[in-house]
């Protein structure tokens, strides 16, 4: 889907080289908008200046704050691109300072123009005095919308600046995603093998507090005689501009007071985010120990949460909010025995730290820039156009989580979110879907590294058959047919099997010699089963695997799987119940789908006419307002039953059958309406859910285990991941088609 025109929104703040927090901030803002909806905006930086920074022009040229004129430039240029719908302001009192009534009227002046104008307040203080007050509210009252980062800001500034609930929305502070990671390989390219790392980081001076830390290490020493403390940043360019390295020579003097040198390490530079996630992912606690009870928010503290980190923190505002018991510890200001003590108490008790790093990763990965920019987006859509619908940006396929997932012996069954459980084994379920995925990526890309994976896949679907041409399921890590295959139903894992299968005889013409006469071989010796499973699913999965091959025997097994589904479906259908059964489960879009491929295969209309009919009810119960919601795991749906709206227990494997059966839909019948959806359903996986938040993880290539009512799962193991690779390898004939 392209959009027509790029809608221009300008972003009035500091920005690199500039060594700030709120630099940092826009910048990560902004590359994640871009990212996410590159398709729908022109993003124009204006750089906030000083007599002290060097930076270059942005589009529009830049605000001197030195220069009162510098308002009335950027003023005339904002408003002669006619593009430019919103200007979003990020706010710090200090960027303003001796420049307020220049900034208001400026604000003033946008107002006037009729510009959507967002404000984030990145700092609130809670007692102001009458100048601070009537500043804030003169801001508030010029601009369409006001940002803060916690729910505490908001409180303040309707409780003690009076501004208008209707005025205030709340986005945290974005996050990076933690990638997966060795953290072996990176405790060795730091030389700290070994070492239980705790560590801090952010422009150096003396409200962070350093000290407190370091008082605290001589007894943490004690009982941790192999700890590491890492001082991660630069001191502050302004601190360094007129004081110099005070600050960073006291914490050097305490360090050779208590002879705690080798505990200690400065990592004195401006990190890139990349060498902060590694620092962060080596973590075993975060210490944040900032001395200011004023201080609204802090990126750092955020940062470090996202990562996993336990964190031990003084009670900013920010914190008192967001760490609850299970992710850390809260301590008093300058308290360096309560630090002592609560570090000693995570780095002893392993099964908290791993406890604790978990709950921080799934409580935090809704802040993810990701996330972030899907909130931002959202609210300037509602100030520019409540009826423009947000364009999301497909992202490029990456095959990382795959090959992460696949061992020696085939795709792992599931993830310790997006590292391999080996202990959770293997299924064929999974290298059955992972062998049509590969397929159809070799199809597009021809890799030879995705030969090889079909070739591991396939193996394993051998692997699985035994001597009467049946299939098990479940295999452990060791190679055995685990007690699971005599406790659960099997018929859908045979039936996906068959699926997979036919498949690579699809691809004949494409695959190496080898490849295709062991499918062929394993094909035949199943397809004499392939009337023994009545389970709808099975039987669709078997239809959509026999269509691949040619004869009539396969041709008549077809006929008996769609007759028996069609007898269902008119057994089962009246007016307000189109359907197979008398409730809808998992996968359910495969069903009328084999029911079309049937069609094509024998063209005996009564399977067509059941499949439009049978698919169409099916959209028309998850297809709520423009968006997907899946039959849910937690509830079926049954005869009777509203139209489900879907809050919690979405799978990705569900919207992934239903992109793959609307591609069919459409190109059978070229109705655009089903174009259309493909786009909607897939976009599920970006953003567009009940949520608002990304089920597919771009940074590990994996995809999240499901959508729950509030929260992600973010597990990412074979189904999601293999079912999402599914669904975007579909997405390639429709991705740069404009949508009519």
């Amino acid at each position: 889907m392209i959009s027509a025109t790029k809608r221009g929104i300008a972003f009035l703040s500091t920005y690199p080289p500039r060594a700030c927090g709120i630099a940092t901030y826009t910048t990560d803002l902004m590359k994640a908008i871009a990212s996410k909806f590159e398709e729908s905006y022109r993003l124009i930086p204006i750089p906030i200046v000083d007599d002290n920074t060097s930076q270059e022009d942005g589009p529009l040229g830049k605000l001197d704050i030195t220069n009162p004129l510098s308002f009335d430039t950027i003023l005339e240029n904002i408003l002669f691109d006619q593009d430019i719908k919103l200007i979003c302001i990020e706010h710090e009192f200090g960027l303003f300072v001796g420049q307020e009534t220049e900034f208001i009227t400026f604000l003033k002046d946008l107002n006037s123009a009729q510009l959507a104008i967002v404000v984030t307040f990145h700092t609130v203080l809670p007692a102001p005095d009458r100048m601070l007050l009537a500043h804030v509210y003169a801001i508030a009252y010029n601009c369409s919308q006001i940002i803060v980062m916690t729910q505490g800001s908001a409180d303040i500034l309707t409780s003690t600046y009076k501004i208008p609930t209707s005025k205030i929305t709340v986005i945290a502070h974005g996050t990076h995603l933690a990638p997966a990671t060795d953290k072996h390989a990176i405790l060795e390219r730091y030389s700290l093998v070994d070492k239980k790392i705790l560590s801090t980081f952010g422009l150096l001076g003396p409200s962070k507090s350093i000290e407190t830390t370091l008082y605290a290490l001589p007894a943490i020493i004690e009982q941790n005689p192999n700890v590491m403390f890492l001082i991660l940043g630069m001191t502050h360019p302004n601190l360094l501009r007129y004081e110099g390295e005070t600050y960073r020579n006291k914490l050097e003097t305490i360090i050779d007071r208590y002879n705690i040198s080798d505990h200690v390490r400065f990592v004195n530079e401006f990190l890139s985010t990349e060498n902060l996630l590694s620092y962060l992912s080596i973590t075993g606690v975060y210490l944040f120990t900032s001395k200011d009870p004023l201080q609204a928010v802090s990126g750092t503290f955020s940062y470090a949460l996202s990562s996993g980190c336990p964190i031990v923190s003084t009670p900013i505002p920010h914190v008192k909010e967001v760490l609850k018991e299970d992710m850390g510890t809260i301590i008093d200001f300058e308290a360096s025995d309560q630090l002592a003590a609560a570090v000693n108490q995570i780095l002893d008790d392993e099964l908290k730290l791993s406890k604790i790093h978990r709950v921080n990763l799934q409580k935090m990965v809704k802040t993810s820039w990701q996330n972030v920019a899907i909130a931002h987006v959202y609210l300037f859509e509602l100030l520019i156009d409540k009826k423009r619908e947000m364009i999301y940006s497909v992202p490029p396929v990456n095959l990382d989580h795959i090959f992460r997932m696949s061992e020696e012996r085939g795709f792992v069954q599931f993830a310790d979110i997006s590292m391999p459980d080996l202990a959770s084994g293997y299924a064929l379920d999974d290298n059955a879907r992972a062998l049509i995925a590969m397929l159809h990526h070799y199809k597009i890309y021809e890799s030879y590294e995705t030969i090889a994976l079909i070739q591991k896949y396939l193996d394993f679907i051998g692997y699985c058959m035994q001597a009467d041409g049946t299939f098990l399921n479940y295999v452990d890590r060791n190679g055995n047919f685990t007690i699971q295959n005599k406790q659960e139903n099997l018929e859908d894992a045979n039936g996906r099997a068959v699926w997979a299968l036919g498949e690579v005889v699809g691809m004949a013409n494409l695959l190496p010699e080898r490849i295709v006469k062991l499918a062929i071989e394993l094909l035949e010796r199943a397809s004499k089963h392939a009337l023994v499973y009545y389970s709808t699913r099975s039987m669709a999965f078997t239809i959509k695997g026999l269509s691949f091959m040619k004869g009539k025997n396969y041709k008549a097994s077809i006929e008996v799987l769609a007759d028996r589904l069609a007898a269902m479906f008119e057994h089962e259908s009246s007016s307000d119940w189109q359907w197979y059964e008398s409730y809808m489960t998992y996968g359910n879009s495969v069903i009328p789908e084999a029911m079309l491929i049937a069609y094509e295969t024998t063209r005996d209309n009564r399977y067509r006419d059941i499949a439009y009919q049978s698919f169409d009810f099916l959209l028309s119960r998850i297809i709520v307002d423009e968006e997907i919601h899946v039959i849910s795991n937690k509830g079926w749906a049954h005869r009777g039953q509203l139209r489900t709206e879907g809050r919690g227990g979405e799978q990705p494997i569900d919207v992934a059958y239903t992109i793959i059966a609307l591609d069919r839909f459409y190109k059978f019948t070229k109705d655009e309406q089903y174009k259309k959806t493909i786009r909607i359903v897939f976009d599920w996986f970006l953003g567009r859910n009940h949520i608002r938040q990304i089920v597919y993880n771009p940074v590990t290539g994996g995809c999240f285990d499901g959508l729950e009512e509030h929260a992600i799962n973010i597990n990412q193991g074979a189904e999601s991941t293999i079912s999402y690779l599914m669904a975007r390898l579909k997405m390639e004939d429709h991705t740069h088609e404009p949508m009519s």
